[in-house]
């Protein structure tokens, strides 16, 4: 597959921080975009050269006209995190998929699964995602390609972090110190969704993807100093503290639902969950993510500056 072959791509979640990068990424490379969007026209992201279209995943009807004519889908859940929700958004998503005849599907997780069951639902519904596709689609003529992501860089550059990386050089976040971390940016991920939909050779393979490097909190503030021409040091965030702070944005329920994450990295039960696999996925995917300092001295910090009005 290349840029001079278009695909027709249904992008689930693309008026979402991630998914909208793929979904802008895809556009620009000149393929054919289509989104659902439950939330009415004036509240929805700027989307230049995407379709989209009004529905809801729980209503099978409109998957599969989001699916219509799809030849390929690059899938990521929304912020809901109630079991029997999920399952049957996968199913809709799975069927409309097998029914459109699309060729592949790309199923990015949003984070890392553990190996062991956990009782946090941020990991359990989107490993129940992922069973419902393999299982759905096994039989089927759709090839399934999964990316499991870390964390996000750009989660950073935002009201939260940027005023207080830029003015104080406070780097604070819900991850312990010491936990290695191949943090990774929304661009790069995208990358990494739109490999995996065109790359040859990797259906039915799920890869641990991460950013060039794996660091510790100390680690990640040297980095983020470097960018930034400053001192830059690393604070731990209580996951509770977190968790209040987010659910003022997005409400206690899909606040818990991501700060789970957090609460279970700081249980120390698999540190290295979020760690790079030295090089694995990059290399089959021909991936070539930035580094941390480059990604940093690229954004443009100067919006959090206390100079600026």
């Amino acid at each position: 597959m290349s840029d001079h072959n278009p695909m027709r791509v249904a992008v689930v979640g693309a008026t979402g921080f991630q998914g909208g990068a793929t979904a802008r990424l895809l556009a620009e490379r000149n393929h054919r975009v289509r989104t659902l969007s439950r939330k009415p026209e004036a509240d929805r992201p700027e989307l230049p050269g995407i379709s989209v279209a009004g529905g809801d995943l729980g209503r099978y009807e409109d998957a599969r006209q989001l699916f219509e004519g799809a030849t390929h889908a690059a899938v990521m859940m929304p912020l809901v995190y109630q079991a029997e929700k999920v399952m049957r958004y996968a199913q809709h998503i799975a069927k409309a998929a097998r029914e459109a005849g699309v060729r592949r599907l790309v199923y990015n997780s949003n984070t890392r699964v553990p190996d062991r069951t956990t009782n946090v639902a941020a990991f359990e519904t989107r490993r129940l995602a992922e069973t419902v596709f393999r299982e759905s689609l096994a039989q089927s003529a759709v090839e399934l390609v999964v990316v499991r992501p870390p964390i996000y860089l750009d989660n950073l550059f935002s009201p939260w972090n940027g005023p207080a990386l830029v003015n104080e050089g406070v780097l604070a976040y819900p991850l312990p110190t010491d936990a290695p971390t191949a943090w990774i940016s929304h661009r790069d991920l995208a990358e990494a969704v739109y490999a995996a939909l065109t790359v040859d050779g990797v259906a039915g393979r799920t890869f641990d993807i991460g950013g060039a490097q794996t660091l510790t909190g100390d680690e990640l503030a040297k980095a983020f100093g470097q960018g930034l021409g400053r001192e830059v040091r690393y604070v731990h965030l209580e996951p509770a503290v977190f968790e209040q702070s987010l659910a003022q944005i997005l409400g206690p329920e899909s606040a818990a639902g991501v700060a789970g994450i957090y609460h279970y990295m700081a249980t120390g039960l698999e540190p290295g969950l979020m760690a790079g696999d030295q090089g694995e996925s990059a290399a089959a995917l021909s991936l070539k993510p930035a580094e941390v300092d480059e990604w940093v001295a690229r954004q443009p910090w100067q919006m959090w500056s206390g100079d600026q009005p």
